[in-house]
């Protein structure tokens, strides 16, 4: 599974986003199985209907509950680490979305994610000190 951030779905379907040639380069990796959390999906669908319009959020809603994107919920007890992880990260800041994607890596096993937001997930760390291996940037 591949953890996928609301930049990389909203640039796979903007065909004027900056980054929409290298998400649309990274579409097959949809074989290994993409994952997120309902804070990354809030996100894309509010930048795609104010961007692009409702059909776009529909669509993505559709893929979700087709299973074409895995959505995951972090246990009750995660949840109380938010809070401290979006002070650690107070300065880039770190938003809910961001904070759902550390627990999410954690949960996984692995920091293999598609963002566009190359500066942050550079910086974050899952498991306090394991980096993030953007494959949508091509590096770590």
């Amino acid at each position: 599974m591949i953890a996928v951030d609301a930049g990389f779905l909203f640039a796979l379907v903007d065909r004027r986003d900056a980054w929409h040639e290298r998400a649309k380069a990274m579409a097959p990796t949809a074989s290994d199985g993409w994952i997120t959390t309902w804070p990354v999906v809030t996100e894309a669908a509010y930048l795609m209907m104010r961007r692009l319009g409702a059909q776009f959020a529909a669509a993505m809603m559709d893929d979700v509950a087709q299973g074409g994107i895995g959505l995951w919920e972090p246990p009750r007890a995660q949840i109380e680490r938010i809070a401290p992880l979006m002070r650690r990260y107070a300065a880039l800041p770190m938003d809910l979305a961001d904070a759902s994607l550390v627990l999410l890596a954690e949960h996984l096993g692995h920091g293999r994610i598609l963002s566009t937001d190359e500066r942050d997930f550079r910086a974050y760390r899952w498991k306090n000190r394991k980096p993030f291996h953007n494959l949508l940037a091509g590096g770590t």
